[in-house]
């Protein structure tokens, strides 16, 4: 495995998107170590973490960020319990929409942000597995949101330059949505939409969350660190 700091190369035309999700996503379930509590994550890389994990017929207890996760864990022969039960985590792994050479991540594309940042700052390290595809040299928009049913219109007035999905609410009742406006310091930006009265939670993960970044290239996995990783 290589270790290397960001960069970008998406407009390559021969990247094997499956092939560098799956090699990132088994580098990570060799992370795993027995008697370990972990959180799963939501997405198409974690899709190919959950067999990777259970081919390793691991003594693991984990917590799942969305229905999907939980279901084909389950079905793999994963013991998922209960989140309301778990104060702690060894470990959480997830997917990413963006990510950044700083460290910054855009997350939710498949509306589990809310639950991804619960898991992810339960544990003690969030990893995040990732395809080349995925790397961006700054974020930017959209950045999902999760927002109260209630007073949603004044949400949306306030917020302005957002769009609500045409998407089912999120697993605990909140309107899914995507804030479109510039970025630009996503600080500030992750600053103002967590503090917005009606605003659940945010897509923009920042870098003091992430232990490490497994990102697959080609037949490779290079590994970016960032905190006590």
């Amino acid at each position: 495995m290589n270790q290397g700091r960001p960069h970008t190369d998406m407009a390559r035309e021969d990247v094997d998107v499956a092939r560098e999700k799956q090699a990132a996503a088994e580098a990570a379930a060799l992370l795993v170590e027995d008697g370990m509590r972990v959180g799963l994550g939501t997405g198409s890389t974690v899709a190919f973490l959950l067999p990777a994990l259970a081919r390793r017929h691991l003594h693991i207890r984990c917590v799942a960020t969305s229905v999907r996760t939980e279901e084909v864990a389950r079905d793999l022969g994963i013991a998922v319990e209960q989140f309301s039960d778990v104060d702690h985590l060894d470990l959480a792994i997830d997917g990413a929409d963006q990510v950044a050479r700083d460290g910054w991540l855009v997350k939710g594309g498949g509306a589990a942000h809310t639950r991804e940042k619960l898991v992810a700052i339960t544990a003690d390290r969030f990893v995040v597995i990732a395809d080349s595809t995925k790397l961006v040299d700054h974020l930017h928009s959209p950045i999902p949101l999760e927002l109260l049913q209630f007073g949603l219109a004044s949400t949306l007035r306030r917020l302005a330059t957002v769009t609500v999905r045409d998407a089912p609410a999120s697993p605990d009742g909140g309107v899914i949505a995507d804030y479109t406006g510039p970025v630009g310091d996503p600080t500030i930006l992750s600053s103002w939409l967590g503090g917005t009265p009606g605003v659940v939670e945010h897509g923009l993960f920042p870098p003091e969350m992430v232990s490490s970044v497994l990102v697959g290239r080609g037949g490779d996995v290079e590994t970016w660190r960032f905190t006590g990783d």
